[in-house]
């Protein structure tokens, strides 16, 4: 019994620990799938992938026919890219995370970013995701594109960013890694 207790208090401390490491999402794809107002919605940790092949989210390939990163951008992320990870917020539902996340991908194609650096989380209309993830990164609007260099945050652009151009504004928070 004394036994079963100490295992049972590891495996919590374990969990706690897990929880709040801010250097590390699960690697896992866990995500729910919701219904909100007659239209798929997904909740969670999830891949380009699902987004790119599956009707319900058509606006992701619709929307990756506009825009494009800025030249500046894209070397900035090809020269840093081995130096850093991203954490992206949004919302299937949102229409900001439709127009902006195709561009953002964009960006990572056309800088060899590699893919499994990159952690998207899909929240719901309360901009609320699985495992808190919102808390602890504080997210109160989506898209949020989160630059993280050994687990910790160096920079954010939320939405549109200051200027409206996401990939520039990245592309700078990227060049001052390591300055």
């Amino acid at each position: 019994m004394k036994m079963i207790k100490q295992l049972t208090i590891m495996v919590v401390f374990g969990s706690m620990i897990a929880a709040c490491s801010h250097s590390k999402i699960s690697t896992a794809v866990k995500y729910e799938v919701l219904e909100d107002k007659g239209h798929k919605m997904l909740k969670g940790v999830i891949t380009r992938s699902m987004l790119e092949n599956d009707t319900a989210f058509a606006w992701f390939k619709e929307n990756s026919k506009y825009g494009t990163p800025t030249p500046l951008s894209v070397q900035q992320f090809t020269a840093q890219k081995s130096k850093f990870d991203l954490l992206v917020f949004g919302g299937t539902w949102c229409g900001d995370t439709q127009n902006l996340l195709p561009l953002f991908y964009k960006l990572l194609d056309q800088s060899g970013y590699p893919s499994n650096k990159v952690k998207l989380v899909a929240v719901d209309r309360q901009k609320q995701s699985l495992n808190n993830l919102h808390i602890t990164y504080a997210i109160t609007n989506v898209p949020t594109f989160i630059v993280m260099v050994k687990g910790k945050e160096i920079g954010r652009v939320v939405e549109y960013g200051k200027t409206g151009d996401i990939t520039k504004e990245l592309g700078e928070i990227v060049a001052g890694i390591g300055q």
